[in-house]
């Protein structure tokens, strides 16, 4: 369960004071995986990574009673000096998981190549994103935090396999992602909620979600 109870976040921007959230409650429970519709610039990553413990709220509190994920593209465990083969072992070692199970899935996952054996600075945006996205998926988590959906990425390959483990997590594990998007919380999940001038409003269904997101009154 992640549960936020009366939380607000804001930010000063130099001019004026950016509302994220304002004095907002909402649980997510296990087995009921969420999708959040925000535009561009409302708070999608500063949510999630509340949800992930790396921000923490003006006020209100956030409680987490189960084992919830870093956010997909969070290089913060990574160490860009080292190869994705030693950066794999060594954060499935701090995690108590098997270094050769996360080598081998992150390298299958990945389809690095000869990459995989390199440090990580050497990496393009796309091959970074590619690896973080194995790393999240090689470990355990009960909810998983994806923001904005699939990495960036122009492998076709890269991403029937990721989207593939994605689907089969489904089945054991709960998602909470957030997109600007609809089409892609339609490939993940049926409950959702839209981040609007710093309240979030939960639905029932996708299309209930879409309708307040694409009104413009």
């Amino acid at each position: 369960m992640l549960e936020f109870d009366n939380v607000s976040k804001s930010f000063w921007t130099g001019s004026h004071r950016k509302v994220i959230l304002d004095r907002v409650s909402f649980r997510v429970e296990l087995g009921h995986s969420l999708g959040v519709l925000a535009p561009n610039g409302t708070g999608k990553t500063t949510l999630i990574n509340m949800m992930a413990g790396l921000e923490k709220p003006d006020e209100g509190e956030i409680r987490r009673g189960c084992n919830i994920s870093f956010p997909l593209g969070f290089m913060g465990g990574i160490t860009n000096k080292h190869s994705a083969v030693e950066n794999s072992r060594y954060i499935a070692r701090i995690y108590g998981l098997d270094p050769d199970y996360v080598e081998a899935f992150c390298r299958w996952l990945c389809g690095l190549g000869e990459y995989f054996d390199r440090p990580v600075a050497t990496y393009s945006s796309g091959m970074r994103s590619r690896f973080s996205f194995a790393l999240l998926l090689a470990l355990d988590f009960d909810i998983y935090l994806i923001d904005e959906g699939m990495p960036g990425a122009n492998d076709v390959e890269f991403n029937r396999r990721a989207g593939a483990v994605l689907q089969d997590r489904l089945e054991s594990t709960t998602i909470v992602i957030v997109s600007h998007n609809p089409r892609t919380l339609a490939k993940y999940v049926r409950e959702a909620a839209v981040l609007r001038d710093g309240q979030l409003h939960l639905f029932d269904t996708l299309e209930e979600a879409r309708a307040l997101y694409d009104y413009k009154g």
